[in-house]
Order: C-alpha cells, then structure tokens, then sequence
C-alpha cells in the first residue's frame, strides 16, 4: 500500500479469505463491521539492581516488579475500560539477563500484545501500559522503558460489500454465517481496507469431525484440504 500498489492497479474494492477452524468444511463465515482486531505489541525493559538472591534487602528485586506489572495490566481490561468494549492486554514473555537461580537479575524484558476494536480504546490502552509499568516500577525504586508499537489497524468489513461476497459465497457454498463474533485476532488485510472498501470473509476449515479442534499457532493445528477448494 505504501508503495502505491491501490493507485497504481486502481483497485477500488478488496476482498481476502483466510481458514478458520471450527467452521465446517464448504461453508463461509462473515459479518459487517468491526470483524477482527487492532494489534498493537509492547516491549518493557525494567531496570532494578542485581544481586545476590540470598540478599532481598540489598536489591531491588526486578522480578518482583514484573511480576506486579503483569498483573496490574490485567486492570487495563478489568477496571479500566468500559466492559462492553473490547480489549485484550496479554504479556507473552519475560526474560532476565540472568539464568542463575540464586541471582536477582538487574534487568527483565517484558513483550506482550494489545488488542482493541475501538481507536479510542487502542489510544486509552496504550497511555495506561505506560503508566501502570512505569507507576509499579517507581514503587519498588526500579525504572522501566515502553516501547509500544501500533500495528495492524482494525479489520472492518464494508456492509454493501459484505452482502455481495455473502452473496457469492452462498451461490459456491450454500452454507453462509453472516452474523460470525468478531475476533480479537489481528489482520495485516486491513491496511488494504484503509484505502478502499472490501471484506475479509472466513472459509471453513473443518477439524471438527476428525476430533481436531486446535486453533491457529497452536502445535496441533491442522486444516481438511477440501476447504481450499472450496475458497477458490
């Protein structure tokens, strides 16, 4: 898009597909509207000072902060956004630049993902992973450094556009949802839908009836080839 890929091939609606599992096989999924989340990721850097883990009271013990701080973001959803609005706050990893078992660690390193359907919330959310790491650190005497990176923007589906490619699909498939719950999944397809009108539909993937219901990234995941067929 940044490239001029939309002018250049004047492409004034867009469509895309991606498999679902869960969804049976030779059937779509579909909504208009908000369909898939905002994605936004942070990396947190708390700063304490290492030590000997026999000696608590001569440090200032990082893992203690962070432990404080990935649980004080939970609020972000729980107590700070009005509960009929979507928000995700998930802290995925955490790493040390220690590996000792009995060393308090000087630094630890937080990354994690923040996931909204609204841009008011996504701006909300961002202000408060600041605030909340850097006011939890600050009370155990350490520091801590945010990067947050906005990512992906909301995936919204076009309502006169949705009611074609529903259209269509009941004409391939005959089996269409076009009432599927929005998922706080990110979509980079968005960036396209930004610029023009278009649908981002899911295609039924199966697993169900083989008794695999693993979702995407998980080790399990797995798809019915037939539902390629069926999405082109």
């Amino acid at each position: 898009v940044e490239d001029g890929l939309m002018d250049r091939w004047r492409i004034d609606e867009v469509y895309g597909m991606h498999n679902m599992p869960g969804i049976p096989v030779g059937s779509f999924a579909i909504r208009p509207g908000a369909i898939m989340a905002a994605a936004d990721q942070f990396r947190v850097t708390l700063t304490g000072k290492g030590g000997h883990a026999a000696k608590p009271h001569d440090c200032i013990d990082t893992m203690v902060v962070a432990a404080q701080a990935i649980v004080a973001l939970q609020t972000i959803a729980s107590r700070n956004v009005d509960p009929l609005k979507q928000v995700v706050v998930s802290v995925c990893t955490i790493e040390s630049d220690s590996r000792a078992h009995n060393v308090i660690p000087q630094t630890v390193t937080l990354t994690g993902t923040v996931r909204t359907m609204d841009p008011d919330v996504q701006t909300f959310a961002e202000r408060r992973v600041t605030e909340i790491v850097q006011g939890i650190a600050a009370t155990f005497g350490a520091t801590a450094t945010v990067d947050y990176e906005r990512g992906y923007p909301v995936t919204v589906n076009a309502p006169e556009n949705t009611a074609f490619a529903a259209e269509v699909a009941r004409a391939i498939a005959g089996r269409v949802d076009t009432d599927v719950a929005p998922m706080m999944g990110g979509e980079d397809f968005s960036a396209y839908q930004q610029r023009a009108p278009g649908v981002f539909a899911f295609v039924g993937a199966g697993n169900v009836a083989r008794g695999i219901t693993a979702a995407h990234h998980h080790p399990r995941f797995d798809i019915d080839e037939a539902s390629l067929e069926v999405g082109l």
